[in-house]
């Protein structure tokens, strides 16, 4: 049966297995096959970019005729242009808008009012960083105006009132009154006061020159029965005022976030577990003071747990992980930065499969102590369910690691060895290191020794001689000859979809250009790798050509014949990242530029969306997002060598 001939549904329903990045590419086939690309966008909820620009006035009523539901307005100020964009957004977009996201923009407040008051169906709004609005205080200050905003606000569910500097008190009940359904709250970053009570017995919390957490309080014991998920990263929480929250009568939160709250002590943590036992995400990253006591805490009472940040905690050593067993539920755990935590107790839970966690997340990012025998254990043990691993500095970890990682994780979408400086090719090849290279890098390593063959004193660098040369390069024969063994080789995880190599510094063309092959990979960091030419470009190229973000930073090799030979296999690529490759001349900057620019047939219709995935870096699931093109001429006089990223079909350049 021919394509065109299916119904609209149907396509629908099969696009909706694939990429977003394929979607694009689908949505090119005809009229019938964009619309379906479109439609399984719009069920996914999308969240769709609009810059404040003359050319997204069009695209606004394009995007309205689907009933794009999700949307976020980025750099809206008081002009002309931003007036334009929100009186589009109001009319077209409003009436069925669900989430609203005005992250950092500059907006004056009767915009701000304008656009809230055309939206009656909003459940999300993202107010981060928008201190125009709460500046002068006077923010819903008008009765009628209240009124109205709790129409519009009524199934409002999701607040993010994050990096606000000016948010008091005031605004603070005028906004939240409009909204009687709130599930969750995000004051991260915002500046709340512990210590000081400014009403001093007074039950009318109603400051115009602070945010405290008297007021903080009232409001949960009110909203108790709603409230869900709560972010209050970076506020200097206190241990008193913990004890305060958690023992809120009928507050049963799903959520808690305490990022960089370093004043919280252990039995601060002891009381949040007793209080709130039915927490399924908890974050205390950068709480400085705990220890293992907490840790321990945290496994005996938070029993329905699934994703546990336990990151850049100094004093957390292995200790504190003899109760993990108890955390069945478990599905995300960071520990990054716990310079004492080696991993062995948690390879002692994995390692008895009634015990095991069924953990999708693992990060052991900067943590020095890990060693191979617990990357081989943790990989045996997690292989049915892992799916993100982050050894990101763990200088300790050799070939070994990524030996096991290929052999035992073929189901991982995102692995990062950034700064692991003992990998190198043997390993990512899978290949059986020879016994004198092995001997030579462990006496390279050694450092300085001591000889009776040049003087009786001291330590020294004995002078270069043979041995004191690079490292043996692999042979294609030494290739083939793994080949034909069936051994793993890093081309056995065929779902990885990001891959960090940085500064994996033994790395050469004999790996890269063999087993960086991945057709669903999008984001590839191959940064600081001094000895990678030509041909490691050009077969990552042609090997990934799903290629979304790409950094080859200081890539002192790379010539402008490389990248003008890679350029027609990237055809996706978002973000380039090529700072301090010194070979590339102005040849390569015009070939990188003309990447982002859309195809000729795409620029005569810039009412058109193609779509583009972007990564959030958010610590509950938000939805993918989505980018207006906006076709423009490109100035070559003002590209320079940098980090290239595609805007809506601009070339921006940030200098490194």
């Amino acid at each position: 049966m021919e394509t065109r001939r299916l119904p609209v549904e149907v396509i629908t329903y099969i696009l909706s297995f694939l990429p977003i990045a394929d979607r694009k590419e689908a949505s090119l086939v005809n009229h019938t096959w964009y619309f379906a690309a479109q439609d399984s966008l719009r069920q996914e909820n999308i969240l769709y970019n609009i810059p404040a620009t003359s050319a997204s006035l069009a695209a606004i009523e394009s995007l309205a005729r689907r009933r794009v539901s999700c949307v976020s307005l980025t750099s809206l100020d008081s002009s002309t242009v931003s007036r334009d964009v929100i009186q589009a957004v109001s009319c077209h977009l409003g009436p069925h808008l669900q989430s609203l996201c005005l992250r950092g923009s500059s907006l004056p407040e009767t915009a701000f009012v304008h656009l809230l008051l055309a939206c009656p169906c909003l459940s999300a709004l993202d107010l981060t960083g928008c201190n125009s609005l709460f500046m002068s205080g006077t923010l819903l200050s008008k009765p009628e105006t209240i009124s109205q905003a709790r129409g519009a606000l009524t199934n409002l569910q999701d607040l993010n009132l994050a990096g606000l500097r000016y948010l008091s008190d005031l605004s603070f009940n005028r906004l939240t009154g409009c909204a009687p359904h709130l599930a969750r709250l995000s004051l991260a970053r915002c500046h709340l006061t512990f210590e000081f009570d400014p009403y001093r017995g007074s039950s009318n919390y109603n400051s115009s020159a602070l945010l405290s957490f008297r007021n903080l309080l009232r409001f949960l014991k009110e909203r108790a029965s709603s409230l869900r998920a709560l972010d209050l990263s970076g506020t200097s929480i206190t241990s008193p005022a913990m004890r305060s929250l958690v023992q809120v009568e009928g507050l049963r939160l799903r959520e808690l976030v305490l990022q960089n709250c370093r004043d919280l002590s252990n039995e601060a943590i002891g009381l949040l577990c007793t209080h709130q036992p039915h927490l399924t995400v908890l974050d205390l990253t950068g709480c400085s003071e705990l220890s293992d006591r907490a840790a321990l805490t945290v496994s005996a009472g938070l029993r329905a747990l699934r994703s546990l940040g336990l990151g850049k905690l100094q004093r957390l050593t292995d200790g504190g992980f003899l109760g993990i067993a108890e955390l069945r539920s478990l599905q995300r755990l960071d520990l990054s930065e716990c310079s004492l935590v080696s991993g062995s107790e948690l390879v002692k839970v994995c390692s008895t499969p009634e015990l095991r966690p069924s953990l999708a997340s693992l990060s052991f990012a900067f943590c020095s102590l890990l060693r191979d025998s617990s990357v081989l254990s943790l990989a045996r043990s997690l292989s049915p369910s892992l799916r993100v691993l982050d050894l990101s500095s763990c200088v300790s970890i050799t070939n070994v690691s990524i030996q096991a990682i290929s052999s035992h994780l073929p189901r991982l979408t995102v692995l990062r060895l950034a700064w692991c400086k003992e990998l190198t090719d043997w390993g990512l090849l899978d290949v059986e290191e020879p016994r004198e290279e092995r001997h030579h890098r462990r006496e390279k390593d050694a450092g300085p020794q001591f000889s009776r063959n040049f003087g009786n004193m001291g330590f020294f660098l004995p002078p270069l001689q043979n041995l004191e040369q690079d490292p043996k390069v692999l042979s294609d024969s030494a290739w083939n000859e793994s080949q034909k063994r069936h051994r793993a080789s890093l081309q056995a995880l065929k779902q990885l979809q990001e891959l960090d190599l940085m500064a994996c510094s033994k790395l050469t063309d004999s790996s890269i250009t063999k087993v960086i092959r991945f057709p669903a990979l999008r984001r590839l960091s191959l940064g600081l790798l001094p000895e990678i030419t030509d041909a490691s470009l050009v077969a990552v190229a042609r090997g990934c050509q799903s290629l979304e973000q790409l950094s080859m930073s200081h890539c002192g090799k790379l010539t402008d014949k490389g990248f003008l030979e890679a350029a027609s296999s990237l055809r996706r690529l978002q973000h380039l990242v090529i700072s301090g490759c010194s070979q590339l001349t102005r040849q390569t900057k015009l070939c990188a530029a003309s990447l982002f620019l859309p195809p000729p047939h795409q620029q005569a219709r810039p009412h058109q969306l193609l779509p583009e995935h972007t990564g959030l870096r958010f610590t509950r699931s938000s939805p993918p997002t989505t980018t207006l093109w906006e076709p423009a001429p490109l100035d070559s006089s003002k590209v320079t060598r940098g980090a290239f990223t595609r805007r809506g079909g601009q070339c921006s350049n940030k200098s490194l």
